[in-house]
């Protein structure tokens, strides 16, 4: 298992630099000059110039590329043009925010597509399966930011349930969670439904029931443990996704997080606070998939030896 973890680490590390090349270039690929374009066209040269010293831009490229790595490792993602704080601390304020949010949605999207698929898949091509299979396919279809505007039109301004924007008590965090959530448990209910299906078809799951053991037992002690590893792969996947996918839900609820941090940012074009967002935000993703990819060692011994 050791052998395994540290080849999935090794494997993790050109990624990395991949993403961090990219990022890095997003300062370079702007059309024209991104010093002109932080200080305005009307700036003076001097002011252009000044502004060009601030971003680094005067020094050669490969210096600016390690001056950019190095400083990333330290925590330093500069500072923020707009407020002039370190986009660091920046983040670090807002980071919990988007967190709670895609852990809620992961939660959530878990649970109850996991519900609806193990629902699916006992009343396999019954009146259950069908309902269940139309709410996913009805929830994977549904974008995001019109399901948020949805719930809200229906759940804040038509019974007044729930607050409309913010995020300044728990009860806040439940619209932003089902919105985020909603696609990923239409996914996860269909991946559970297949292989439900799959695996009550096997021939132990027969000589299970053939011992007279009860069907709860079947369902959930044999069939679903072996059913839940491709589920963990999605889970794993989609939560990455969540966390990139706070974009549009936190623009929509006007939550303070990364999201509509990294918005508020391209808007004004504040260079250092996207680049730093972009990375936060992509390394997250990665370093995700690799704590899945570890998990489905640990469930499937397999896995380790390909």
């Amino acid at each position: 298992m050791l052998r395994f973890i540290i080849n999935r680490i090794f494997q993790v590390i050109p990624v990395l630099l991949g993403i961090t090349i990219l990022v890095f270039s997003m300062l370079h690929l702007i059309p024209g000059d991104p010093a002109r374009t932080m200080v305005g066209i009307e700036a003076s040269a001097e002011q252009i110039e000044q502004a060009r010293e601030e971003l680094g831009l005067n020094r050669p490229l490969h210096e600016q590329f390690f001056s950019f790595v190095g400083n990333a490792i330290k925590g330093d993602l500069g500072e923020s043009i707009r407020t002039s704080l370190p986009v660091t601390e920046e983040i670090l304020n807002r980071l919990p925010i988007t967190i709670n949010i895609a852990i809620g949605a992961t939660i959530f999207a878990t649970f109850f597509g996991m519900l609806f698929g193990i629902i699916a898949a006992i009343n396999h091509n019954k009146f259950g399966d069908g309902l269940t299979m139309v709410i996913s396919l009805l929830s994977v279809s549904t974008p995001s930011y019109f399901l948020g505007l949805l719930l809200m039109l229906v759940f804040s301004l038509h019974l007044g349930w729930l607050p409309t924007i913010g995020i300044s008590t728990p009860i806040h965090y439940i619209l932003p969670i089902v919105t985020l959530g909603a696609q990923a448990m239409g996914l996860i209910a269909r991946m559970t439904r297949s292989g439900m299906l799959d695996v009550l078809r096997q021939d132990y799951i027969r000589t299970a029931r053939a011992k007279g053991l009860p069907e709860r037992v079947v369902i959930y002690i044999h069939a679903f443990k072996n059913a839940l590893i491709p589920v963990v792969t999605v889970v794993g996947l989609r939560f990455g996704g969540l966390l990139a996918g706070t974009v549009l839900v936190e623009s929509v609820f006007a939550v303070p997080g990364i999201g509509r941090f990294m918005v508020e940012a391209v808007l004004i074009r504040d260079y250092p606070v996207v680049q730093g967002t972009v990375l936060v935000v992509a390394v997250s993703f990665v370093l995700i998939n690799l704590l899945v990819d570890i998990i489905y060692g640990l469930l499937d011994p397999r896995v380790r030896y390909t």
